[in-house]
C-alpha cells in the first residue's frame, strides 16, 4: 500500500478570511495610493473669479439652469463642476476603497465567527 505523506493544511473554510482580509488590504492600499497620486498630479480647471464678466456669466448660466431644470438640475451641474477638481476625485477614490476593503474585513470576520470551533464535538 502506499502512504500518504502528505501535511494536511489549514481547511478550505479557514483560508476564505485571511483571503479576505488580504483582498481588503490590497484594495485598501491601492485605493489610497491611487487616490493620493490623483490628487498630487491632478491640475485643477482654471479659475476665472476675478473677471466681472465671467461672475455675471455664471450668475446667468446658474438661473437659466434653475428655470429649465429646477433644483436638481442645478445640483447636478454644480457637482459636475465639483468634480473636476483632483481633491474631489481623490476624496471619491479613497471613500470607495475604504468602503470596499471595510466590506472585505467586515465579510472576514462574518466568515470567522460563522465557521465555529474544529472540533465536531465542541
Amino acid at each position: 500500500m502506499t502512504e500518504n505523506n502528505s501535511i494536511p493544511g489549514p481547511a478550505p473554510s479557514s483560508r476564505k478570511p485571511a483571503r479576505l482580509r488580504t483582498i481588503g488590504l490590497v484594495v485598501l492600499l491601492l485605493g489610497l495610493s491611487a487616490a493620493a497620486v490623483v490628487y498630487g498630479t491632478g491640475t485643477p480647471p482654471p479659475s476665472y473669479a476675478d473677471d466681472p464678466d465671467t461672475a455675471r456669466a455664471y450668475k446667468t448660466e446658474s438661473r437659466n439652469l434653475e428655470i429649465n431644470f429646477g433644483k436638481m438640475g442645478l445640483l447636478a451641474n454644480d457637482l459636475m463642476t465639483d468634480l473636476q477638481y483632483p481633491g474631489t476625485q481623490a476624496l471619491i477614490i479613497a471613500t470607495v476603497s475604504i468602503l470596499a476593503a471595510g466590506g472585505c474585513f467586515y465579510f472576514a470576520r462574518l466568515l470567522e465567527r460563522n465557521a465555529g470551533p474544529d472540533d465536531p464535538a465542541a
